[in-house]
């Protein structure tokens, strides 16, 4: 089969389409034939050198696909060659083939088509994982999302009015500003020309926001305690902007806040097992009934991979930049 590769880090121009050994699918495991993959900002930082895969897992970038099973490994039931699936991934989704464990598994749903189910996965399961499952976010409460012209950010906006929260935002311009706005999001802060933190107390008559979900990290660190509500909790799950912070604990402590720090690719099978299986019983009616939509910025052939990679570093994207795999016939 044929996989970006990176020989040495860098650039975009790093990614190389060779071809490599196919996966065999091990213990729990199916192999699926890549119809389509996902840029990730993670998979930005793995191709500059600075988040290597864990050991023993694909070399390869690609947190999440979509495709259809053409092989089971020993031990697998509940699916079947043939069926159409899309997929967490700790590695290897920017390739023909990815072997999956089934925990990681997710059918298409309903009204999706093939390709626009890799966009799922790796937003849909970050953000239900730390905006629900940890933070806790309740109907009527207020949640921020830094970044919500973003893949993760396009889907936070979703998932949270679907529970009926309000939504407040920050992007870049009034364009990015403007499709939150159409997503659902309620208070729309421009980051470059306004400061979060007064422009939400304004609009929540200086309550804060219970939930803050962060990918920009220590240059925030200060400013989202400080824009948090009472008994609020802060997720974070980047580090735009860098990964050291001073923090005034007094203000966390009279506030009777919470810090939480996840990264999904990491965390060992059982628990990515239980996340996707709380996505399938919770998120996916949702998407099934058109309630919650992926919002695709572009698709580029994966042997292309780099000028996805472009779309990202550029920041001019709102919502997933997909990875068309090659076709067979």
């Amino acid at each position: 089969m044929h996989a970006i590769t990176i020989p040495e880090p860098g650039g975009p121009e790093a990614l190389v389409w060779a071809e490599v050994p196919d996966p065999v699918p091990a213990e729990g495991e199916v192999l699926v034939e890549v119809v389509a993959s996902a840029v990730n900002r993670a998979d930005l930082l793995q191709r500059q050198g600075f988040y290597n895969p864990p050991p023993g897992s694909s070399p390869y970038p690609g947190l999440e696909c979509s495709g259809r099973i053409t092989a089971l490994g020993p031990g697998v039931s509940g699916w079947s060659v043939g069926d159409e699936v899309c997929a967490l991934l700790v590695g290897g989704g920017y390739a023909e083939k990815v072997a999956v464990p089934v925990g990681q598994l997710l059918p298409v749903p309903e009204g999706v088509d093939l390709v626009t189910a890799a966009a799922l996965p790796e937003a849909i399961c970050t953000v239900w994982s730390n905006v629900f499952m940890i933070a806790h976010l309740r109907p009527g409460e207020t949640l921020l999302v830094h970044g919500g012209a973003s893949g993760i950010g396009t889907t936070a906006i979703q998932l949270a009015k679907a529970v009926g929260a309000k939504v407040a935002v920050t992007a870049g311009g009034p364009e990015k500003l403007a499709r939150c706005a159409e997503l659902g999001a309620d208070i729309l802060i421009d980051y470059r020309e306004q400061d979060f933190v007064e422009e939400l107390h304004k609009a929540t008559d200086g309550a804060g926001a219970d939930v803050i979900l962060d990918i920009v990290g220590a240059k925030y660190l200060e400013r989202n305690v400080n824009a948090l509500a009472v008994n609020g909790r802060l997720a974070i799950i980047g580090l735009q902007g860098g990964v050291k912070g001073e923090l005034n604990l007094a203000a966390l402590l009279g506030k009777r806040a919470a810090i939480t720090a996840t990264t999904l690719r990491s965390r060992p099978l059982h628990e990515k097992a239980a996340i996707v299986a709380a996505v399938r019983e919770h998120v996916w009616p949702l998407i099934s009934e058109g309630t919650i939509r992926p919002v695709i910025h572009t698709t580029v052939p994966m042997e292309d991979a780099a000028e996805g990679h472009r779309a990202l570093d550029s920041g001019s994207h709102v919502g997933k930049v997909l990875l068309l795999a090659p076709q067979r016939d």
